[in-house]
């Protein structure tokens, strides 16, 4: 089965406290509201410390249009992608030696955070050598769901190509969507939730040459499933100055009821349980939504720990996130055939899901 043999990270430069954002959502949004300090809890219950953003505090106070919030997107995807695809290749300790990026034949490249075309893929292309005839598969839309529908796609490109070595690069600004002027409750949310997040992830085919030196996930299966009539979920109101946040309130309550099913039937169709899962390598969408994961799938708090970890130190980074999880579980000491289940949901409204085993 194809293997995950590396996976790295980025944070942005910029690291914003929580009280920080509390402080700015409180300058902006005080008018407007005569509760606002009750709203404000929002920041304070979400169990987020820190997160990371790519431009100072300042910037988001002032007003940007789609123009220059785009071109920021595309320059420091591209910055920030190199530095991830780079650290990645190095390996960090996961892979017996470093990886030439000549050897890479497949490139997917996830985002919902900006738009470019060339896409963020080629423009790292010319500043990395990597072949020219590498695959380029770039995915948008996806949101918090991208990054396990990349490693899915990634997984399926190998079991095509047993010889393949695939990078999955996530790149995801979202402070850069935030606008300043529109005073939704789901703005409102979502300034509390989201930052920006890079990660990269190396998946190599069963007849791949490059190898780990410990034990590493490999993916054993995959599933995806859509909520028909869903799309007023999550996702994006795209307007003359750019993307406009939409996050319904009812996303724990669709969690609890819709996940366990389709978690359940996923595990019994390769004759396993919710007990035989010893790392749970879930997205940290928010507080609420973690524990919508563990009343959905009876995990108690200890399997979704390295998830409120990422979540209180980066907050949500959309499709990144669930893969900052995964690189935080594979630093730790995992036993080889333990199983694992990677789950993220995102727009559509859609989920995804991996069974992983430690080899």
């Amino acid at each position: 089965m194809p293997k995950i043999v590396s996976v790295r990270s980025f944070k942005p430069p910029y690291e914003v406290k929580q009280e920080e954002a509390t402080e700015l959502t409180r300058s902006l949004f005080s008018e407007k509201y005569k509760d606002i300090e009750r709203l404000l809890t929002v920041f304070q219950n979400g169990d987020i410390e820190t997160r990371h953003v790519c431009m100072p505090i300042e910037w988001y106070a002032k007003d940007h249009d789609f123009e220059e919030r785009n071109d920021l997107y595309i320059e420091h995807a591209v910055d920030y992608g190199i530095q991830a695809v780079l650290s990645c290749l190095e390996g960090s300790g996961t892979l017996e030696t470093s990886v030439d990026p000549s050897l890479i034949d497949a490139i997917f490249f996830i985002s919902s955070s900006g738009l470019a075309t060339p896409s963020i893929d080629a423009r790292i292309m010319n500043r990395i050598l990597f072949r020219d005839d590498v695959k380029r598969i770039p995915i948008w839309g996806l949101g918090c769901a991208g990054g396990a529908a990349g490693l899915s796609r990634a997984y399926e490109y190998c079991l095509a190509f047993p010889k393949a070595n695939v990078l999955v690069l996530s790149v995801e600004l979202c402070s850069l969507t935030f606008q300043k002027d529109d005073y939704s409750k789901s703005n409102l949310v979502g300034v509390s939730l989201f930052s920006d997040g890079v990660a990269c992830a190396l998946v190599v085919g069963d007849q791949s040459p490059i190898q780990a030196n410990q034990a590493v996930p490999s993916i054993i299966a995959t599933t995806s499933k859509l909520m028909p009539e869903s799309e007023n979920v999550m996702g994006w109101d795209v307007k003359n100055n750019g993307l406009y946040v939409v996050f319904s309130k009812s996303i724990p309550a669709i969690i609890t009821n819709w996940l366990g099913p389709f978690v359940h039937t996923f595990l019994n169709e390769h004759g396993l349980s919710k007990d035989d899962i010893t790392h749970f390598v879930a997205h940290p969408g928010g507080k609420k939504i973690l524990t919508a994961y563990e009343e959905a799938l009876g995990f108690n708090e200890n399997m979704t720990e390295i998830s409120r970890e990422i979540l209180r130190e980066n907050g949500n980074m959309s499709s990144p996130t669930v893969l900052y999880v995964l690189e935080k579980f594979m630093q730790s000491e995992a036993t080889a055939g333990d199983f694992g289940l990677m789950a993220a949901l995102g727009p559509g409204f859609c989920g995804e899901l991996l069974l992983l085993k430690w080899e």
